[in-house]
């Protein structure tokens, strides 16, 4: 594998330009600021540290951690035949000695759009929906109170944040577990306000905009959107862990802890610490990074043309921005020297975890680090925990 490593360019991306979009809350970027004031609270990192997994990765994994005094970090490299290497370091709540196990449920935050985006493409696949399908077509019985612009806005649109929707709702008013009836207010009230901008005219990261995605599922299918996710895309590739919402059993640490981007456990864990139920198809996915790897195996597999979920131009179609820029559906799209020319890239942060994937197709590999605790500093450890793992693909591959 030639792997060029002079040009890594991880955080170039993912950095200041784009944090906005692996973000799930508008005003994240403030409490980070005011997360790294506070970090230095902490005092320095614990040199406890138990590890679990492949060597290598543990073993590159520690100093990460030690220099950026997370509580837990796990990473895993996959190519398209499974998980090359994967490990795991640290304890799932800062302050304990419970270590981190290969089993844990680690929160996906915004990478979960790329799995609803894949659920509405087997839908097209299907024949039940198709991607220039209008909200109008779609909700006919919105139309008359939507406003005209997006009445022709599309699931393209939608899901590449061109649709002109802002980029949260007001959750405070959408909370509940009824999430069909909660969806189907959010597309009726919002589609009835003017546009910020000319839909299809500016990218603009929205997770209203994948919350109405998800609504669309909902009306095609008549089933809630975590059903048939679950059905159509966890289950087929076997990813028996994954879930919603926060980790763990209420008052126990049975799972990783979540983590503020101070590095503070949050008060309380378990399946209520994380953003409303309503959220659920813009980031409130969990599971193993395992069951994560095979997610990301799929998708470079369909990308490579091999026998995966979907067909093979289906993949092109999630994989590539389709109004220009650099946001596919899903994915962020770049260029890297280390990845042989065009990478994916997402991150997911629900102000308690963090999560980064980086697919490079054409080199057939793929990076996965997810870290429990949220903002800037947990971005840097998964930036620099790619770049190390990047290393040690190429230093097992030669």
């Amino acid at each position: 594998m030639n792997i060029d490593l002079k040009s890594f360019g991880i955080g170039l991306v993912t950095g200041a330009a784009v944090m906005l979009v692996i973000c799930v809350a508008l005003l994240l970027a403030a409490a980070w600021a005011i997360n790294k004031q506070n970090a230095a609270k902490l005092g320095p990192a614990p040199a406890f540290c138990p590890v679990v997994g492949d060597e290598a990765v543990t073993q590159a994994l520690k100093p990460i951690r030690q220099k950026f005094n997370v509580p837990a970090m796990a990473a895993a490299v996959v190519t398209s035949d499974g998980i090359k290497f994967v490990g795991a370091v640290g304890v799932r709540k800062r302050g304990t000695e419970v270590p981190v196990t290969l089993d844990d449920l680690w929160h996906l935050g915004s990478d979960g759009k790329a799995m609803t985006s894949t659920l509405i493409a087997r839908l097209v696949e299907r024949g039940q929906l198709r991607w220039d399908s209008t909200l109008a077509e779609i909700f006919p019985e919105l139309a008359p109170q939507m406003n005209p612009e997006f009445q022709k806005v599309t699931l393209l649109q939608l899901l590449s944040h061109r649709a002109g929707l802002p980029a949260n709702l007001d959750l405070a008013r959408y909370s509940g577990s009824d999430v069909q009836t909660l969806r189907l207010r959010a597309a009726r009230e919002e589609l009835a306000k003017k546009p910020g901008h000319k839909p299809d005219s500016t990218f603009a990261y929205s997770n209203l905009g994948y919350i109405i995605a998800a609504a669309v599922v909902e009306k095609t299918t008549g089933q809630p959107w975590e059903r048939v996710i679950a059905e159509e895309v966890f289950k087929p590739l076997q990813m028996k862990s994954a879930g919603f919402g926060g980790t763990g059993t209420p008052g126990q640490m049975d799972q990783p802890w979540p983590h503020t981007g101070d590095g503070q456990p949050t008060t309380k864990n378990g399946p209520d610490m994380d953003n409303p139920p309503v959220m659920g198809p813009a980031g409130r996915i969990h599971c193993s990074i395992q069951d994560w790897a095979k997610f990301v195996q799929d998708q470079l597999r369909g990308d490579r043309g091999e026998p995966a979920l979907l067909k093979p131009d289906t993949y092109q179609k999630l994989h590539t921005p389709p109004f220009g820029g650099d946001y596919a559906l899903g994915w962020l799209v770049a260029k890297r020297d280390w990845g042989g020319g065009t990478v994916l890239n997402h991150g997911g942060d629900n102000t308690m975890n963090f999560a980064n994937v980086w697919v490079a197709p054409q080199r057939d590999f793929a990076i996965l680090v997810c870290v429990n605790q949220s903002g800037d500093t947990a971005f840097q450890a998964t930036d620099e925990a790619v770049s190390v793992m990047i290393k040690l693909l190429k230093n097992r591959t030669k």
